[in-house]
Order: structure tokens, then C-alpha cells, then sequence
């Protein structure tokens, strides 16, 4: 790469001014400096080499520099102050230009002028405390500072990171800030990346200045004072994962561009450098692998403090910023819309027009439909005064089109082409800029973009409703689209529509530009019968959360009463104060709700941006709001199964948690609290849940750390004559065989349970032993063991045979992932022929078993006359063995249906056999290798949290999944995407 005023850099010039006797002690240091430089040696650098040679071996030798900075070194030494003079002062004209040519570039995309001047005075006030951590951080002399530091300016869309960037770029242009820390910056964005595929350093730095030529010598000669700025990582098109074998140091050579911006990440190049960094954190990967315990992590959010001061600023008025501020606090959705500046400014300019008018904002805008309907209807006729006219109506009808049009084909950032597609004209373009409805992209060059995906959504939801035409726009047809370009989540666009379903909201718009919106009462009439139907196949819709948020954007209470009273079963995800408020307005309507799952992920306060390296937004504890959403539940006589998973719960939850069980009224027989971090200490509250009587019937605490203590306390609890418990869950408890002689006690004096898990627990054969002994007793009522993956041996099998063949009682057992091997399967086998076994199910997967005790198990099929359902998944039995069960399945004694045989290592002759199985028996149920789901009931096996163990799961509603956010528009299925909790 050329280096910019070459003149600078004739390094024949500096040599020719050098006399003979000097240019022969420059050679000397020279030799010396390249041995301190650690660089390689170049036979050719000798004391013959002549000036002219000199200064074109270097060149082709070195990068520049190193050359610079030992010439520089050199000439110190010797005392040539004038040549040092003439570097330094060539270094000084270059840091100016970098600064020019950064102010050029950051004017370009400078938005100040867009919102007002108060708004680029406000980002200036509040951002203080983040330059104030920015200016600690570059400071090599402050307790903040690290080598190689990074800086994460982390933040959701729009909350002010390209904006900060920006402002304190301009304070170093202007001296305000690293001065003497910060030479040069280098300035990339996602965009500019992205259109790269290979480069190499000294390209990458010189892609903004005049004609690619930049002082790369003078950039790189000092990296300490260098900061790279990376713009919006998480839009990146590739992967950091870079195998450090493919790091380069050559800042000259061309290397693909991950390669490239890992090998600087790494401070493979430029070593010593400084990285700023940004990121919406949709996409921390790429953060995580490059975040160092000594590296600065800043959020950027506005907090309540920062948001009353916009307000304050905006309005210039106490009266009217205490009235939007009093109207927003007591809003959830509307303080969470004001989290981001420009929802900040939009909510504050259409509040302030609302006021102008005489009205009361408390009253007209209660949900961001309503918001964002007044200042669609404001800004589009701010011109004509309060009266639209035809044209404003096309204009409307133009720009849903185009949002629409770009949301359905993955398109935020628009082309003259793709405007002049949906018929706007110049002048339609400049009227939208002028009221901030279309603004210049600041990322993708002469194209234009919404001023917020919301109100790109909130168009896209008029264009719905108002029926207009498909429309494909030319950028929609570009076959590569940036990450933050796709669109796949519809849930606001449908939030929004149902919201406009509302006739109050509705009317901000047809009333302003005089036309009502036609598709409105069909889709009504779909939505309610859409929910009738889905309330007959739940499947389709796997949680809640997103058709919640619709309705209370809708809030006209009988179309809410109509689509929320078809709804039986709920599942519920519970991530911010919003949430719940939703989850709580919702509930009250779902008069028929008989299962309800809910989880509590992460309810977690907003705090000023956090401005201490590695400073992180923290999490607490579940809001007071959480008790009012389980009252609701409380009420609603038809609930009998309430799932708690993954919740903290509190002391106070718990009494909460009694008062609702003890009222005659309620219904709940299943409680789940699988995954709550319930440890010992806990078990006294929940021992007080069983003893207090009432409707529980079935409890869940699946991956608790209980423990021995713990589960000691319960067994207590369970003998309680008041306990009417018939089915419990202690599927990954941290449990040993200490704990177990209360157990068989419980089974062998209790009265009611009939369900016990305890699947993966450290129980080994002392401890199974101590829990299947009380079932050759008549008195024990247990119906269902499950203990897979609890460690034991076919020691013990004889003891499990003889439990078999006596107990009467017993239907299933569920005992894989241990090692019972052939020699086990044999004395199993003896208890299941036994003609007194009434088992019907049996679970051996993942056992040891081989082809050797296939004979056995074979007679066991068509003697045993109960059996219905086995499972030896997992179990290498070779197809001998196969075939002969397969030959006892054919028979037409045998009264198995439903089997899990392993079949993917046999060979195609034994797989036309199984098929003529199938044939001969249709209604025989074959299980795959995976778990398979038949008539919405789980047959197969789940893996657990240990390697090599599984859960057993003969009955769905034992198991519980969680399921991400729905990511396709309401109405499609997202079961593909579930995952155990």
C-alpha cells in the first residue's frame, strides 16, 4: 500500500543527507537496531551497500513501520535533530488527517440534526459517564486500564451505540478527549466488513482515505496509541472461531478477513493496540471468545433517572414532562418502549401533540398501538393542518406497502428502486424525511430506512388490514441479506394488528385520513375461530406469550373474553415486569384454564449503564408482582396443574403457595418445581405443602439438589396422615443410598403413593435394594417405580426378579442405564414368566444386554400374559437376538404393543423380517432410537443430565418442556423447536 505525501517518505532523501562518515555509523546502528527489533536478517544489509541500494532494500525487507521507527531511533542517536524533526512533524500532518478524514466520515452519518439540537445535547449529558469509563480506559496510566484492552459498548437496537461512537469520536477530533493516548483511529462497521472477502492490514486501514493512500508507516509505528473501532459485531456474516495456526502478523499480507480480524483481535498485528467494540447482544458468541477478565463491558440503557431527564429536556415545560412521565411509569409496555431514545422521542413528540390539542394522553395513548397510530396520523398530515386529503392517504397506503413489502422479504434498508417500486415520488420522499418516518440509512449508502422497526411493523400491520397488494421490491430479490437485515419474527406485526382490532385505536387512523380499514371484522372472525380450533390441538401452539401480548394490546374485553375462554392449557415464559403484567391481564379471562406451566427466567431490574470494566447487569429475585399473577391463578376453579419450573422460590412463595392449596376451592393436583434450586433447607416448606391436606395429588422436583437431609424431611411429611400424595418426582436430586431406608419405609407404611421417580440418583445396589424390598409386601400400593441411571448391578436382580413375580400391585418399572447385562436379564426373565407378574410395563434400555439373553427374553413374550409395552433401546443384540424376538413378536400369543428394539445395526435381511412383523401386526408400536411421540402420550426415553443415563417417561404430562420464543407469526407450528428443560 502507497503511503500518503510520499515526499515524506523518500527514504533516499533522509540518506542523502547524511555524509559519508555518518551514512557508515547508520549502518552500524542499523545492524544493532534490527537485532533489538527482533527482525530477521537480510544478508544484503551490509557496510557496502550504497545509499541508493540501502533505501530500496529496506522496503522490500521490512514493513514500514519498522523501518520508520528504527530510522527514527537511529537518527535520536545520532544526534540529526532536523531529521527527526521532519518525522515528527510528518507524523503530526498525518494524525491531523486522520482526524479530518474522520470528521468527513462521521458528518456523513451524523443524525443530531434529525431529532433537534436538545437531542444531541441530551446524548451528550447522559453519555458523560460512559466517556468518562472510555477516556479511564485508553489511559495506560489509570487503574482501569489493561494491554490489549477491549472495550464492549454492548446494547439493543437503537439505544444510542452508534450515536455514542460518534460523539466520542468527535471529541478526540475536537481535543476533548485521548489526547496524547489516541494517535489514529480506525473506523469499521459490520456493512463495510462484510463486503470484503480477502484484505490485508494496511487495505483495511486505508479503505477510507484518499485514493487508499495512508501513512501506514506512521498508523502502525506506535499500535499503543492506535484504536480500531468495530461497529455492530453481532451483524457480522461469518464466525470468529479462527484456528490460531491461520493467525497472521503481516500487516502487507492478504488474508481472509475472519482471519485477518482475529489475527488484530488476537494482537497477532498490531500488538498493543486498542479495540472499541459494539454489539446488540442477540450475539454474544463472538464477544465471549474474545471478552478478557481485564477487558472494559459497558451496557448502554435508559434508566428511569435518564429517561426523566429526555423528558425534562424535550418538553422545556415541568408541567407536561410530569404528566407523559407519570403516564409512562405507570405503563410497563410504555417504559419499556422508552428504554430506546428514539421510542423516547417518538413517544414524547406525540404526547406533546396530544396535549397541543387539548387532550387528555392518559386517555388516548394507552398501548404503543396507540402511539405509534398517532404519529403515523400526525406526521403524515402535519403539513395540511388537521384535515388529510387524498394525497396523504396514498401516501399512508405507499408507505405500509413498502414496510410490508420489506419486512416479507428481509429488507430494513431501501433503494431509490425499491421506493420508486411502490410509487413514491422525490417530493413523497422528502415530505416522510421531513417528518421522520423515512431517514438516510447510516449504515448502507444512498438507501433509506424506517426510523425504528416498530414503526416499520406497526405499517406493516395497517398494510394487513387494509388488504393492499403484494408487492416485490427489487432489494427483496438480493439473494445475500446481512444478519440484522432478516426478519423472521412476525409477533409485533400481529401485536400490532390485534391492537388496531381495538375500534377506539383503530378510529386515531381511519378518522384522520377518512377510510376504514377492510379486513378488520374477518380477521376478527379468524382469530376467534382459529383459537377454537387450536384449542382442540394444543400442539400448534407451543406457549403463550406472543398471543398474550395481542390480546392485551386488543384490550376490548369481549373479543379478548372470546379468544382467551378456548384456551385450556397455557404455557407461560416470564422474562421481564412486562411479562407478568401481560401474563396477569390475560389469566383473568381464561375461565376454562385446567393446566398451566409457567417459567420464570430472568425478571431483572434496569440500572444506569453499567460504566466499571466487566461491570454486568445482574439479576433478582422475583417481583411482588409474581404473587399477584398466582391470586389470579388462584382464583380460576378449573386449574389442576400449576408448573412453577425454574422459578426462584421464596419463602414468601411458599405461603402464598399454602394459602392457595388450603382453599376448598382449589383444584390443583399436580405442582411441579422441577429445576428451582430447592436445596434441604427448602424441604420444611414443602413438607408443609403435603401435610396441609387439599387437592395435591402429584408433586414434581426434578433437578433439585435435595439431597439425603432433604428428602428425609419429605419422607416424613409423606406418612403424615393428612398427605394424600400419590405421585412424586426426584429425578435428579443429588440423592444416595443414605436416604433410601426412608424411602422403603414410606413405601412400606404409606398409604397413598402409587407413583415414585427416582431416576438418576447415586443409589447403587444398597440403596435399590433398601427401595424394591418393600414390595413383597402386600400392604405397599406403589404402581410405578422408575429408577434408570441410578447405579446399580445385576447383583441385586434376583431381589428385583422376586418383586416382580410377587407384587401385585406393581404395573411399571422403569430400571435402565444400569449394569443388569445377560446374566441379570436371565433372573429378570424368571420373574416376569412367573405366572402371578402383573407388569404391564418395563424399561431395560441402555442395560449391557446382548444376542445371549434374547432366548430368555424371547419366552418371556409369548408367556407373560400383562405385558404390554417394552423398551431394550440402546443394547447391542446383534441381529440373532433380534430375529429371535422378532420371531416371538409374530406370534399371535404374544400381547405386546408397544416395543423399543434396537434396529440401526442390523442387517437388511433382519430389517424384512421386522417389516413382516409390522405387516402381521399393525397395531404393534415400534420405538426408534430417539424418543417418539404417538396420540400426544411419550413412549420412548428421554437422555437426562448425566452421560449414559436417561429419564424414563411413560405418560407426557410427567415431563415438562420448555420451548424458545416463537419465532414464525402466530398460528404456525414451532414444535420442532422444543427442548427439555
Amino acid at each position: 500500500m502507497a503511503e500518503s505525501n510520499s515526499t515524506d517518505f523518500d527514504l533516499l532523501w533522509y540518506l542523502e543527507n547524511l555524509s559519508d562518515k555518518e551514512f557508515q555509523s547508520f549502518k552500524k546502528y542499523l545492524a544493532r537496531k534490527i537485532l533489538d527489533f527482533k527482525l530477521p536478517q537480510v544478508p544484503l544489509i551490509n557496510l557496502r551497500a550504497t545509499k541508493e541500494e540501502l533505501a530500496n532494500l529496506l522496503p522490500i525487507s521490512y514493513e514500514g513501520q519498522h523501518i520508520w521507527n528504527m530510522l527514527y531511533s537511529i537518527f535520536l542517536m545520532m544526534r540529526k535533530e532536523d531529521h527527526c524533526m521532519k518525522i515528527i512533524g510528518r507524523r503530526n500532518r498525518n494524525q491531523e488527517a486522520c482526524k479530518a478524514l474522520m470528521r468527513r466520515k462521521i458528518t456523513l452519518r451524523w443524525e443530531n440534526h434529525t431529532f433537534g439540537e436538545f437531542h444531541y445535547k441530551f446524548f451528550c449529558n447522559v453519555a458523560s459517564d460512559v466517556f468518562y469509563v472510555l477516556q479511564l480506559a485508553y489511559d495506560s496510566t489509570s487503574c482501569y486500564s489493561a494491554s490489549d484492552l477491549n472495550v464492549f459498548l454492548m446494547g439493543d437496537r437503537a439505544c444510542g451505540k452508534t450515536m455514542t461512537i460518534n460523539l466520542a469520536v468527535m471529541k478526540w477530533i475536537n481535543g476533548e478527549m485521548w489526547q496524547n493516548m489516541i494517535s489514529y483511529i480506525v473506523h469499521l462497521t459490520s456493512h463495510e466488513i462484510n463486503q470484503m472477502t480477502d484484505s490485508s492490514l494496511a487495505e483495511l486501514i486505508a479503505k477510507d482515505w484518499p485514493d487508499g493512500q495512508a501513512p501506514i508507516a506512521d498508523i502502525l509505528s506506535d499500535p499503543k496509541k492506535l484504536l480500531f473501532i468495530l461497529e455492530d459485531v453481532d451483524n457480522l456474516r461469518f464466525e470468529l472461531n479462527v484456528n490460531e495456526h491461520a493467525l497472521c502478523s503481516n500487516s502487507t499480507q492478504k488474508v481472509p478477513i475472519p482471519i485477518l480480524l482475529v489475527s488484530l483481535l488476537k494482537r497477532q498485528m498490531a500488538p498493543g493496540c486498542w479495540f472499541l467494540i459494539s454489539s446488540r447482544p442477540t450475539r454474544e458468541e463472538n464477544i465471549k471468545m474474545f471478552l478478557k477478565t481485564t477487558d472494559c463491558y459497558v451496557t448502554l440503557q435508559f434508566s428511569n433517572e435518564k429517561r426523566e431527564l429526555y423528558f425534562h429536556s424535550f418538553f422545556n415545560d415541568r408541567q407536561r414532562a410530569s404528566t407523559a412521565l407519570m403516564l409512562v411509569h405507570d405503563n410497563e409496555i410504555l417504559t419499556g418502549l422508552c428504554r430506546v431514545a428514539i421510542l423516547c422521542w417518538i413517544t414524547c413528540t406525540v404526547l406533546n401533540r396530544q396535549m397541543d390539542k387539548g387532550h387528555d394522553p392518559q386517555h388516548c395513548c394507552e398501548t404503543p398501538t396507540d402511539l405509534h397510530a398517532h404519529f403515523l396520523a400526525d406526521a403524515l398530515t402535519s403539513k395540511a393542518g388537521l384535515t388529510a386529503n387524498q394525497y396523504h392517504l396514498g401516501l399512508l397506503q405507499r408507505l405500509c406497502l413498502l414496510a410490508a413489502a420489506g419486512l416479507f422479504l428481509s429488507t430494513l434498508n431501501f433503494s431509490g428502486e425499491d421506493l420508486r417500486c411502490v410509487g413514491f415520488t422525490e417530493t413523497d420522499v422528502s415530505v416522510l424525511q421531513a417528518v421522520n418516518i423515512l431517514l438516510p440509512s447510516s449504515t448502507h449508502k444512498d438507501r433509506y430506512k424506517f426510523i425504528h422497526l416498530n414503526v416499520q411493523e406497526f405499517c406493516a400491520a395497517v398494510a394487513f388490514l387494509m388488504a393492499v397488494p403484494n408487492c416485490l421490491i427489487p432489494s427483496g430479490s438480493r439473494g445475500y441479506k446481512e444478519k440484522r437485515e432478516q426478519y423472521c419474527n412476525f409477533n409485533q406485526v400481529f401485536t400490532f394488528i390485534f391492537g388496531l382490532l381495538n375500534e377506539n385505536r383503530r378510529k386515531i387512523l381511519e378518522t384522520t385520513f377518512g377510510y376504514q380499514l377492510p379486513m378488520v371484522d374477518s380477521f376478527r372472525r379468524y382469530s376467534v375461530e382459529y383459537m377454537k380450533h387450536l384449542g382442540r390441538d394444543q400442539e400448534k401452539l407451543t406457549h403463550h406469550g406472543s398471543l398474550f401480548y395481542c390480546l392485551f394490546e386488543n384490550q376490548e374485553e369481549e373479543f379478548v373474553k372470546k379468544v382467551a375462554n378456548t384456551l385450556k392449557e397455557v404455557t407461560v415464559y416470564l422474562q421481564s415486569n412486562k411479562d407478568m403484567m401481560v401474563s396477569l391481564y390475560c389469566l383473568e379471562y381464561c375461565c376454562h384454564l385446567r393446566t398451566f406451566k409457567l417459567s420464570v427466567q430472568r425478571i431483572f431490574e434496569y440500572k444506569e449503564p453499567l460504566v466499571r470494566p466487566t461491570a454486568r447487569l445482574s439479576y433478582i429475585s422475583t417481583a411482588s408482582g409474581f404473587e399477584d399473577l398466582l391470586k389470579a391463578l388462584a382464583r380460576n376453579r378449573s386449574l389442576i396443574h400449576l408448573s412453577l419450573n425454574c422459578t426462584s422460590i421464596s419463602l414468601n412463595m411458599f405461603s402464598l403457595l399454602r394459602e392457595i392449596l388450603d382453599k376448598s376451592t382449589c383444584q390443583i393436583s399436580h405442582l411441579s418445581l422441577m429445576k428451582c434450586d430447592l436445596g434441604a433447607s427448602k424441604c420444611g416448606e414443602i413438607a408443609s405443602l403435603l401435610v396441609s391436606g387439599g387437592s395435591l395429588r402429584k408433586l414434581t422436583l426434578t433437578n433439585n439438589p435435595l439431597r439425603n437431609d432433604g428428602v428425609n424431611i419429605l419422607c416424613n411429611a409423606l406418612l403424615h396422615p393428612n398427605c394424600t400424595l400419590t405421585s412424586l418426582a426426584l429425578v435428579f436430586c443429588c440423592l444416595t443410598e443414605k436416604c433410601c431406608s426412608s424411602l422403603g419405609r414410606v413405601l412400606l407404611l404409606g398409604r397413598t403413593l402409587k407413583q415414585l421417580d427416582l431416576c438418576v440418583n447415586h443409589l447403587q445396589n444398597y440403596g435399590v435394594l433398601h427401595v424394591t424390598f418393600p414390595l413383597i409386601f402386600p400392604t405397599c400400593q406403589l404402581e410405578e417405580l422408575y429408577l434408570s441411571g441410578c447405579f446399580f448391578t445385576n447383583d441385586i436382580c434376583q431381589y428385583i426378579a422376586i418383586v416382580i413375580a410377587t407384587n401385585e400391585t406393581l404395573r411399571s418399572l422403569e430400571i435402565g442405564s444400569n449394569s443388569i447385562e445377560d446374566a441379570g436379564m436371565q433372573l429378570l426373565c424368571g420373574g416376569l414368566r412367573h405366572p402371578d407378574c402383573m407388569l404391564v410395563n418395563i424399561g431395560l434400555e441402555e442395560c449391557m444386554l446382548t444376542g445371549a439373553c434374547c432366548e430368555s427374553l424371547a419366552s418371556v413374550l409369548t408367556t407373560n400374559k400383562t405385558l404390554e409395552r417394552l423398551n431394550i433401546l440402546k443394547n447391542q443384540l446383534g441381529d440373532e437376538g433380534v430375529v429371535k424376538l422378532l420371531e416371538s413378536l409374530i406370534l399371535p400369543e404374544c400381547g405386546l404393543q408397544i416395543i423399543g428394539l434396537p434396529l440401526n445395526d442390523v442387517s437388511a435381511e433382519t430389517r424384512r423380517m421386522v417389516m413382516t412383523v409390522k405387516e402381521r401386526k399393525p397395531n404393534l408400536i415400534f420405538l426408534s432410537e430417539t424418543w417418539s411421540v404417538k396420540e400426544g402420550r411419550e413412549i420412548g426415553v428421554i437422555p437426562a443430565s448425566q452421560p449414559g443415563s436417561v429419564i424414563p417417561n411413560s405418560n407426557l404430562d410427567y415431563m415438562f418442556f420448555k420451548f424458545p420464543r416463537m419465532s414464525t407469526p402466530m398460528g404456525m407450528s414451532n414444535t420442532a423447536s422444543r427442548q427439555p428443560l
